[in-house]
């Protein structure tokens, strides 16, 4: 048999499908990154080394602060491509929603980025808004408002435009253009007012529900009217300077951009038609990551490239106003997702494995073994006759029956221990026998799913990856090392949180079908690090605290050929302790150790413990509320 090669990792994992010129196998084997591409490459196993040196713990997130960078640069080359190919005289304007991550390090860099290309922020809450006004140092750029609005929310927006910023407040329902008309006399100021209009078309993917006739958000067709009367009457109809459409994020299909473009660019050409001095056509979010790498129309992917994009766009906007014959806007887009996935990414740790596969030793079986257990053991004949289906239901009956057996106290440990062992290796070779049939029953698959290994992996789901949890979002997972040897092992991931519900069962496969499992090697002495990527959108502040797992460590690396390594890590940021996670939830970490020192103090005056052991108790309690939440693994011999 040839040996195993890079060039099989990489078709296996992947890699340079999803990691968009930005991630690959290096020739020694390890997954490295290319932060510009065209630029140094980094292999993430030194980079989490260096963290380690710098005393930074796993798992540990990784932030390619280039990327960002890179990202921003993309896009507008995209666009600016498509106009000037498609001879379309009106121009291209990025804002960043801040929704999709608000972290200090991630928006700084993007608004410093986007500086050469006027790349504005968006806002869609009171706390974002706030945010954005103080970052908002550009006049030239945006700063869009979205969402739900209240009175208090407009006076914020409003004084940013008083002092010369070009805030839109986009109108979400009528009610608001009718606060906003207030609002703004009050405080007599010429508002910048956005509407959002509701399309019919429909959007694809997990997001789907977020548009068509049933969105929460947008103005329908007959409220439009009523509010460009409200704005007439009020003398403001000429404030109108922005319409605004979004259908979903991460719409994996094309054709559903296309048709939304055009309905939104048809509103706007009625609009102008009808005398509104609209100056931007915003089109919102959507454009799509390829999350597995597929280029295909499901929801972890999409069948369309940055450049198609960008074009259906232009070209679309472009064709609709030639139509009407009105002016061509300026095209604004919030493309959250596809700016800052790729620059995130979490490194953790297999510390064991929970083998299904097979069993090490079935004990051994007394002459006069129970019935039950005989009849079990006949079923590993009617598995080596090849009668798979047979078996497997025989299977699931002298399994009830032994458990039924055990309860009602008719069977002893020893013959329930030879069921089980036997149980195991029977559906062992049944699940060999049907891996990757499409023509087994739901059963049997629900046993071929079942019997994969199970790898603990250092840290929470919950926190790290809540898109995978809630919405069954699949992100690339690929050992960081190793990958010039084959995998030998099927396994699921589970991470260390008392939830059963705390797993990654679902991976990146051929696009169609999602693999109920991950080929990964045997744990040795080295660790075993596995990388989750493209964890850049949404994660950061989605994530929760289940079992009180906190924010984990960070380290965030720059791009620099002045360096020997040609990078270096520009800043760490250690992650929760136990004290600040408590504290979060109103717990005083002063009121828990005083608890515990009285508990201490009483246990010695009942001579439970000696005072000397007492004190000891007391003082690793107390340093342990400075420890990071996650496990301490035992260092292995690199």
């Amino acid at each position: 048999m040839p040996s195993w090669s890079i060039s099989d990792s990489d078709s296996l994992y992947g890699v340079s499908k999803w990691g968009a010129g930005y991630f690959f196998i290096d020739e020694s084997g390890a997954v490295s990154v290319s932060p510009l591409k065209d630029g140094a490459s980094i292999r993430i196993a030194d980079v989490i080394a260096e963290a380690k040196a710098r005393g930074l713990r796993l798992p540990l997130h990784i932030r390619f602060q280039d990327i960002l960078q890179d990202r921003v640069r993309r896009i507008n080359e995209a666009f600016s491509d498509a106009i000037a190919e498609s001879g379309y005289t009106g121009s291209y304007q990025g804002v960043f929603p801040v929704k999709v991550n608000q972290m200090r390090e991630v928006v700084e860099t993007l608004m410093d980025a986007g500086a050469e290309y006027d790349l504005g922020i968006e806002a869609g809450s009171k706390p974002e808004l706030l945010l954005a006004l103080s970052l908002h140092r550009d006049y030239d750029r945006l700063l869009i408002c979205n969402g739900y609005k209240d009175a208090e929310f407009m006076r914020f927006a409003l004084m940013g435009r008083k002092i010369g910023k070009k805030v839109v407040v986009v109108a979400e329902k009528l009610e608001e253009v009718k606060a906003l008309i207030d609002v703004s006399k009050a405080l007599s100021v010429r508002p910048l007012i956005g509407i959002r209009v509701r399309l019919a078309t429909r959007g694809s993917g997990k997001w789907a529900t977020s548009s068509g006739d049933n969105a929460k958000f947008g103005l329908s067709t007959v409220d439009l009217l009523e509010a460009l009367a409200l704005l007439d009457g009020a003398g403001m109809k000429d404030c109108v300077s922005l319409i605004h459409f979004h259908i979903g994020s991460q719409i994996p299909d094309i054709q559903v951009v296309t048709r939304s473009v055009r309905e939104g660019a048809r509103f706007y050409a009625k609009l102008a038609r009808l005398g509104c001095p609209i100056e931007y056509v915003d089109v919102g979010g959507g454009l799509g990551v390829d999350y597995d790498g597929s280029r295909s129309a499901v929801p972890s992917s999409a069948n369309y490239s940055l450049r198609e994009y960008a074009n259906t766009i232009v070209y679309g906007i472009k064709e609709i106003c030639d139509e009407e014959k009105v002016p061509y806007p300026t095209i604004v887009s919030e493309s959250g997702r596809a700016l800052v996935a790729h620059h995130s990414m979490i490194a953790a740790e297999a510390f064991g494995r929970i083998k299904k596969q097979g069993v090490s030793r079935i004990p051994q079986i007394p002459k006069n073994a129970h019935k039950v257990v005989r009849d079990i053991l006949e079923v590993r004949d009617t598995v080596e006759a090849g009668r798979y289906d047979e078996a497997f239901h025989d299977l699931v009956f002298y399994r009830q029956q032994a458990n039924t057996l055990f309860d009602l106290g008719y069977l002893d440990l020893q013959s329930r221990a030879i069921v089980e062992s036997a149980s195991w290796e029977i559906a062992a070779d049944i699940a060999r026998h049907f891996e990757g049939q499409s023509r087994a029953s739901d059963e049997i698959k629900e046993l071929v799913a079942s019997m994969k290994d199970q790898y603990l992996i250092n840290f929470s789901v919950f926190r790290a990856l809540p898109d995978s949890w809630a919405l069954d979002q699949l992100f690339p997972v690929v050992p960081l090392q190793r990958l010039d040897a084959e995998p030998t092992a099927k396994g699921t991931i589970v991470d260390i949180t008392c939830d059963s519900d705390g797993k990654i069962d679902a991976f990146i496969g051929d696009g169609e079908n999602d693999r109920k499992f991950l080929w990964l090697h045997e744990i040795g002495k080295e660790p075993y690090y596995l990388g989750f990527f493209l964890t850049g959108a949404y994660q950061d502040t989605l994530g929760d605290m289940h079992n009180l797992f906190g924010r984990m460590d960070e380290a965030h690396v720059i791009v620099d050929p002045d360096e020997e390594s040609g990078w270096y890590i520009d800043e760490t940021i250690e992650g929760d302790t136990i004290r600040e996670v408590l504290e979060e939830n109103e717990y005083s970490a002063s009121e828990l150790v005083r608890s515990m020192k009285q508990q201490v103090e009483q246990a010695i005056r009942s001579d439970v413990v000696k005072p000397s052991e007492g004190m000891k108790i007391l003082g690793e309690f107390e340093a342990g509320l400075k420890r990071y939440t996650y496990l301490d693994t035992p260092e292995r011999n690199a």
